[in-house]
């Protein structure tokens, strides 16, 4: 997440549609469009207005707002596709369901291992269940995944454990900063590096150190980018790359930066650690419902014809 300032003037080709569509109800799904996916979530969540490379920093990627208009009273998607679930299910379904339920089944590196084969060749396929306790569950994960992907923006819900705000894990799992492990602020520059031991499960930043940071949280990767490491790349007192082909040298702009490590920039890399953390738990129960959502009934592509949502007859 990023702060930016939103005029035409700044941004490079700003997206009208999006600006205009965002509300404090919007949901975005970002998914890779350009590029083969390799591992990790095959797509991914924001309410703040995404960018060209918001799927994993860079790359290119397609944006899926969940409503066509800023009142969220629009879907964006077919209406034809929530009257063949509710058909299905014998159960109404809404945008929000069905957008839920493509969280729960996609987002996650379960899914992208068991499709990898056909994921070399950009383009995602979603297999509809067609039994409705399975969606049901599928719409309950997506819900907290969406929830989590948000930092608590979207799908809140405090009765079903998902309060507005920063998502926490529970205290025992959770990552903290000792006293003796804050990281100093001006006059000290930005630091530099960032290291993680395994052992300790303490993550280093510069002089600073948070502990209680699990390998996988570390190890969290949305194709081929590594979460924290992209995230400090933006932070850390040299955020130059080195200059590829014909590439354009770097903006004198990149020079302006903190003085030194900012305290909102300590409350935002905890807030990650506690939503990776968070997800790494859901894992194994969304590997499990993709199991058993392929291999139990789907909805088979003649029925997506039949009600007009397949307009190719080689599709399947």
């Amino acid at each position: 997440r990023q702060w930016l300032i939103p005029d035409a003037r700044l941004i490079n080709r700003p997206n009208p549609t999006l600006w205009r569509n965002a509300s404090n109800r919007q949901i975005y799904l970002t998914a890779p469009d350009q590029e083969a996916l390799l591992d990790g979530p095959a797509l991914v969540f924001t309410a703040l207005v995404p960018d060209l490379n918001h799927f994993k920093g860079s790359g290119g990627g397609r944006v899926y707002p969940l409503w066509a208009d800023a009142a969220a009273t629009q879907p964006n998607l077919r209406v034809e596709l929530l009257q063949l679930l509710a058909k299905t299910y014998g159960l109404p379904v809404s945008a929000e369901d069905a957008f839920a339920y493509i969280a729960g089944v996609m987002a996650h590196p379960a899914f992208t291992a068991r499709f990898a084969k056909d994921l070399v060749r950009p383009g995602l396929r979603l297999p509809l269940t067609a039994d409705a306790k399975l969606f049901q569950q599928a719409n309950t994960l997506g819900r907290e995944i969406v929830w989590l992907h948000s930092y608590g923006e979207r799908f809140a819900d405090k009765a079903a454990g998902r309060p507005k705000g920063p998502p926490r894990l529970p205290k025992a799992q959770a990552p903290h900063m000792p006293a003796k492990g804050a990281i100093p602020p001006a006059p000290e520059p930005l630091p530099a590096d960032m290291e993680y031991d395994a052992n300790t499960q303490r993550l280093r930043i510069g002089a600073g150190f948070i502990d209680n940071v699990t390998p996988a949280m570390w190890a969290y990767e949305v194709s081929g980018k590594n979460v924290l490491r992209q995230w400090f790349s933006y932070r850390r007192l040299d955020r130059t790359k080195p200059i590829i082909g014909d590439r354009r040298p770097p903006s004198p702009l990149e020079k302006i930066q903190p003085e030194g490590w900012l305290s909102d920039y300590t409350t935002d890399l905890l807030d990650l650690l506690h939503v990776l953390g968070r997800l790494v738990a859901l894992e194994p129960a969304q590997a499990a419902l993709l199991d058993a959502i392929c291999e139990g009934p789907l909805i088979p592509a003649a029925a997506l014809r039949e009600a007009g949502l397949i307009e190719d007859a080689t599709a399947d």
